[in-house]
């Protein structure tokens, strides 16, 4: 059969939608394939549009049973823009994974998993995966405010505490520095964290004094997501590592944060003017680089 013809018999269809907060939004598309193999801590590349952008995005969840595979975005961008105007039943160009190394998923003890903004929603299934292992599981969500935080009677439901952290206080306790008088009162084992890379660096710096294994998930700029382009560069432990092939997880008290978040800086002009000249001509469906 021909690349050609067995490709377009690939479907990836939306069998749900979700708007979790305001711009955030998750699917659950029909992708047997990668859910018969998906992990905690994986991520995919989706691509929206036949001229459409590689875009990673962490693995939320999936169904072995039903074949399908969730994921989330934050409609920041003209790409992801163009994905959350996909409706159910309709299809995805492409999806690729699983992506990445799984998560380290054993029993440590009592962890910590403190999780940010659309990345809450992958933090959820390694509190699943870590509560499973048999771990006693502490939960932390945070947000800019309280209409950012999401799935809050999910995260009670795995966790065996959970605690809420805005940037402004509007909801639960503002900022992080409640966090040092926790660790102070409790002992914990492994610290896992997703979200911003400022949470990340902060999380990391506070859970370094108390010698705690704190990991975090990088998330790079990527293209192929399998270590050949050599874009998804992360410096840790003085060492240049791919985020796509030798990660994404990495020790959080030996990534050069402020490296990485310079080259998350690098492409904003670029990709700010992209966006502005989408919603300008109108806006489509269409995820390539003419929409």
């Amino acid at each position: 059969m021909k690349w050609s013809s067995w490709r377009r018999k690939q479907t990836y269809r939306i069998v749900t939608k979700k708007e979790l907060v305001p711009k955030i939004k998750l699917f659950e598309v029909e992708a047997p394939d990668i859910a018969a193999k998906a992990q905690a801590g994986q991520f995919l590349i989706v691509i929206n549009g036949k001229e459409g952008e590689r875009v990673p995005l962490t693995i939320c969840g999936y169904d072995r049973a039903k074949g399908t595979v969730s994921f989330v975005f934050h409609e920041v961008g003209k790409t992801t823009k163009t994905l959350g105007l996909l409706n159910e039943g309709e299809c995805i160009d492409n999806v690729t994974g699983p992506l990445g190394n799984p998560s380290e998923v054993k029993n440590f003890g009592k962890v910590l998993c403190v999780g940010g903004s659309v990345m809450i929603a992958p933090l959820l299934l390694q509190v699943k995966a870590m509560k499973d292992a048999g771990n006693v599981v502490t939960t932390i969500l945070g947000a800019r405010t309280k209409e950012f935080i999401m799935m809050e009677d999910e995260a009670k439901s795995m966790s065996d505490s959970v605690y809420i952290a805005t940037d402004d206080g509007s909801m639960g306790y503002q900022g992080l520095d409640f966090l040092k008088e926790l660790l102070t009162n409790e002992k914990f084992d492994r610290c896992v964290v997703m979200g911003p890379v400022i949470l990340m660096k902060d999380v990391s710096e506070i859970t370094k004094p108390y010698d705690i294994p704190t990991i975090v998930t990088t998330t790079p700029i990527m293209i192929d997501g399998m270590g050949m382009c050599g874009v998804c560069r992360v410096t840790v432990d003085g060492k240049m590592q791919f985020g796509c092939v030798d990660g994404p997880e990495f020790d959080g008290h030996k990534v050069d944060f402020d490296g990485l978040i310079l080259r998350q800086r690098t492409m904003l002009p670029e990709e700010r003017l992209s966006s502005v000249l989408w919603e300008i001509r109108g806006g489509c469906k269409c995820g390539g680089s003419k929409a």
